[in-house]
């Protein structure tokens, strides 16, 4: 969350970034919980500070008539003060639920918008993949090769899930270990992840984990939910802790499975692999001091181009737009691979995305540390995706396809893979 303690002296500001973002809060009524929060607790500070000049009072020699006097006020007081605290304690979970929906300041630099149509394209790397036969697309290679089968899965676990089979498998667990390489050569520690966490965690992180127009697959009764990626699990992981200055950036990278509760809607393109429920994915993780959070979220886009260009793939990078940044987000850039069998023509369809939060999750998990003298602050948290191991098979089928219908594999990855060809079936 944004600091509260700006709420009034920054509310236009607010404000205006709200309608920048297409959002739907309320500051003024946040506005005016919060004074009604402050009046609460001006008023039973009041009352506990006559509960003790009472109790100070009771300790003195007393008449029986003024005793029964102070005992009387003693209990009308405590009585007071409990439901002042009752009163408190459901205006504090209101304040806190609406505060919570206020989303982070933004970039001055993001590109203002509504969609993804608004947003701006900055960079371009390599040409699109010109074919002297009509390509087909990830689908249509993935049945012909035996390589995806998403008819039994349709019938074991239902719409938008897959197998991977036979070379799918073996490309999977080599684009795995390959992103890994380059991530660890860049300081990320790994991990494996788990594939459940806590509801404050992802409240904290900034996902909504109930609701209509939550993306998470919420277990019903345990107070957890399926993440819908590893940056939940890495982001919580030093959650409510005081980290040592010294330590600073602490860098990880996640390797998790992914659940996605809607795999396609209105305007979006869903086609085989590209949208699903599940999938895997190695996503980067880095806490840092305030005053280095821009460069490493520059630093996170050139590791995800290497990972990418290092693919021999065709790009673009783009500067996300305000009403699509989603909530935490400062400012966001993401990869857009070139995949020929997207749409009529081909079309970029995005691979990764990264992220700048700024200290807004970090103050909801209360990570901090404590800076030169001594003052308490919070970190700033970046995450980028390495790879998405789902979209980066979209984006190597398609691009990397034949006459004969084979498929050859990229040139960084035939020693992790041990063939360079996935061959036509006959």
């Amino acid at each position: 969350m944004i600091d509260l303690k700006e709420l009034k002296t920054r509310r236009d500001e607010i404000a205006q970034n709200i309608c920048d973002r297409h959002m739907s809060v309320d500051i003024d009524e946040i506005i005016e919980l919060q004074e009604k929060r402050s009046n609460l607790m001006q008023e039973s500070e009041a009352y506990r500070a006559k509960r003790n000049e009472n109790a100070q009072k009771m300790k003195s020699k007393l008449d029986n008539e003024t005793r029964s006097m102070l005992i009387l006020e003693g209990k009308q007081i405590k009585e007071t003060i409990a439901t002042l605290e009752a009163e408190l304690e459901t205006l504090e979970k209101e304040f806190q639920l609406k505060a919570r929906t206020i989303p982070n300041y933004y970039h001055q630099s993001a590109p203002v918008g509504k969609e993804d149509k608004d947003s701006t394209a900055i960079k371009f790397v390599g040409n699109p993949t010109v074919f002297d036969f009509k390509p087909k697309d990830h689908v249509e290679l993935g049945e012909q090769l035996d390589l995806i089968d998403f008819d039994s899965a349709t019938r074991v676990s239902g719409p938008k899930f897959y197998y991977l089979k036979n070379q799918a498998v073996i490309l999977q667990m080599a684009l795995e270990r390959y992103a890994m390489d380059i991530v660890m050569k860049h300081g990320f520690t790994p991990f494996i992840t788990p594939d459940i966490a806590k509801e404050e965690i992802l409240n904290g992180i900034g996902f909504n984990p109930r609701g209509e127009e939550s993306n998470i697959y919420n277990l019903e009764g345990t107070g957890t939910c399926l993440v819908g990626t590893a940056e939940i699990t890495l982001g919580g992981y030093y959650a409510n802790q005081m980290l040592e200055k010294s330590d600073l950036p602490i860098k990880m990278a996640g390797l998790s499975h992914c659940f996605r509760r809607e795999a396609g809607g209105a305007g979006q393109y869903s086609k085989g692999l590209y949208r699903v429920h599940q999938f895997s994915k190695l996503e980067m993780f880095i806490y840092c001091l305030p005053e280095d959070s821009d460069a490493y979220h520059q630093q996170l886009l050139a590791i995800e181009e290497e990972i990418f260009g290092g693919l021999g793939l065709c790009y673009r990078i783009v500067d996300t737009c305000t009403g699509d940044l989603g909530a935490p987000a400062y400012r966001k850039f993401d990869i857009e691979a070139w995949m020929p069998g997207r749409g009529e023509t081909g079309e970029y369809g995005e691979v990764t995305s990264t992220s700048n939060c700024t200290d807004y999750q970090a103050r909801s998990l209360g990570i901090r540390y404590k800076d030169d003298e001594g003052k308490t602050q919070f970190v700033h948290m970046l995450n980028g995706t390495a790879i998405a191991l789902s979209r980066a098979m979209v984006a190597i089928l398609e691009n990397y396809q034949t006459a004969d219908g084979s498929v050859r594999i990229p040139e960084a990855l035939v020693p992790l893979t041990g063939f360079e060809v996935i061959k036509a079936r006959t």
